[in-house]
């Protein structure tokens, strides 16, 4: 291999000739072997839509020469396009609070300006790394503000996901709006409760999740983007700190605005706190109807028997025909590694210190990381799960006409004590409480069909 020297405040290093990336890449590549995970795809296409941004606010505020400011707009819109994404060699967990990232594509989107330009590769007396792409910025309003946009877009696609499964909720609540069964309580029969009704009431708590993503889309769409390193804007002319995030708007294609404090916003990282703790509500409310699905699901011989969850694959290696509820245990296991992610968020965002906090590539990587999973796994848990339940009629219809529960629509007419002592005969006794009253002959039996309708008590 062909090689190309190049150095920084380090010293000298040999970098590929034909590479895009550059000497502090490959020092960056080699000090953050973490994770063996690259950088998201979405926080690349943020990033360098800030590097366009950024060259076309430089230029029309006549810092720097249009010749150059629009090669590196070509090479950011290669890189868009879909072009040169092995460049980016760098870790997604890394020390210097995204400094490598952000040099990694400062030098990406040079080598690739120098190329148009005619020039070659490493050859930054042409267009230079820190001096043309990275020119007004820092890493510190830079970063964040790509994570910010990434993250966005990650909640978007988030969204898009729980819409279809709050529709496919609300279908099978109209399927299953006819159909009782026992509700239950503490894992003990309760009253009666339509399948409809339940899930409503799953459709509802995603319905208060879709609104919650939206609210944090608005928190996130607020960019430090102008500060420069600590928000004060040092290196950056007036102008391009008042143009950057307008032409960045344009660029994305979102609607983002300046925060009016750059200092706070430069050094606060409280509202991915905030974002964290709605992606971690949504994956608790998954996890829970999860829950409930297994447990409905239960048997089907020993166990609730309710409801037949699609049969996807075999459920023992030595059990013969045992099915799984593999869907909602992988759902269950999602919104674990969503809640751990949420704690080292929060522990990244309160150990900021002064001016900067240096612990966002983590924050990113797990906050990325649980938008991904949690957006895979609704999307399977629709296709595969709740759109394939039946009910199993028959069985919810005795477990009513069994259950205890049910003498709870007695109070009223026999008091709660009478209704007490006519649950402990019928559990005793083992009979159930319709025949219990009419051999106690507490209530007529045209009366007691009227209170004990199934559809009455929901």
């Amino acid at each position: 291999m062909e090689y190309r020297i190049e150095s920084d405040s380090i010293g000298e290093k040999q970098v590929p000739i034909d590479a895009y990336y550059g000497v502090q890449s490959m020092r960056a590549q080699e000090n953050f072997r973490i994770s063996g995970t690259k950088v998201h795809p979405e926080f690349i296409k943020a990033i360098i839509e800030i590097k366009k941004a950024a060259a076309i606010t430089n230029r029309d505020c006549g810092v720097i020469e249009p010749r150059i400011a629009n090669a590196m707009v070509e090479a950011c819109d290669d890189i868009l396009a879909g072009k040169l994404l092995d460049s980016f060699i760098v870790d997604a967990i890394q020390g210097g609070a995204g400094t490598s990232l952000n040099m990694n594509a400062n030098e990406v989107v040079s080598n690739r300006a120098i190329e148009i330009l005619g020039g070659k590769k490493g050859d930054y007396s042409i267009v230079h790394p820190n001096d043309h792409a990275n020119c007004a910025q820092s890493t510190n309003d830079v970063f964040p503000s790509a994570g910010k946009i990434a993250t966005i877009r990650l909640l978007s696609k988030t969204i898009s996901q729980l819409e279809v499964l709050y529709k496919t909720l609300i279908d099978k609540a109209e399927e299953f709006s006819s159909i009782i069964k026992m509700g239950r309580t503490e894992m003990q029969d309760a009253v009666p409760i339509s399948f409809g009704q339940s899930f409503s009431a799953y459709a509802e708590a995603f319905k208060r999740d879709i609104k919650r993503f939206s609210s944090a889309i608005e928190e996130l769409s607020v960019l430090n983007m102008g500060g420069t390193a600590i928000g004060t804007g040092i290196n950056a002319e007036d102008e391009y700190i008042d143009n950057i995030v307008p032409t960045l708007s344009k660029v994305t294609g979102l609607s983002l605005t300046q925060a009016h404090d750059l200092v706070d916003a430069t050094q606060n990282l409280d509202c991915f706190v905030y974002v964290s703790g709605i992606v971690k509500s949504c994956a608790a409310s998954l996890s829970k109807m999860a829950n409930d699905l297994r447990l409905m699901s239960s048997g089907p011989r020993t166990g609730f028997n309710e409801i037949n969850l699609p049969a996807k694959q075999n459920g023992s290696s030595i059990m013969p025909g045992k099915i799984n509820p593999v869907i909602p245990e992988v759902m269950n296991q999602i919104a674990f590694n969503v809640i751990g992610n949420d704690t080292t968020i929060t522990m990244a965002v309160e150990a900021g210190q002064l001016e900067l906090n240096a612990f966002e590539p983590i924050i990113f990587y797990c906050l990325f990381e649980s938008l991904e999973t949690l957006a895979n796994g609704i999307r399977v848990f629709t296709e595969d799960c709740i759109e394939g339940i039946t009910v199993n009629v028959d069985n919810c219809e005795d477990e009513v006409e069994r259950s205890i529960g049910i003498v709870t629509a007695l109070c009223p007419y026999i008091g709660y004590t009478k209704a007490s002592k006519i649950a402990k005969k019928a559990l005793g006794e083992k009979k159930n409480i319709r025949a219990v009253l009419i051999e106690e002959n507490i209530i007529c039996e045209n009366e007691l069909d009227k209170i004990l309708d199934p559809q009455k008590m929901i």
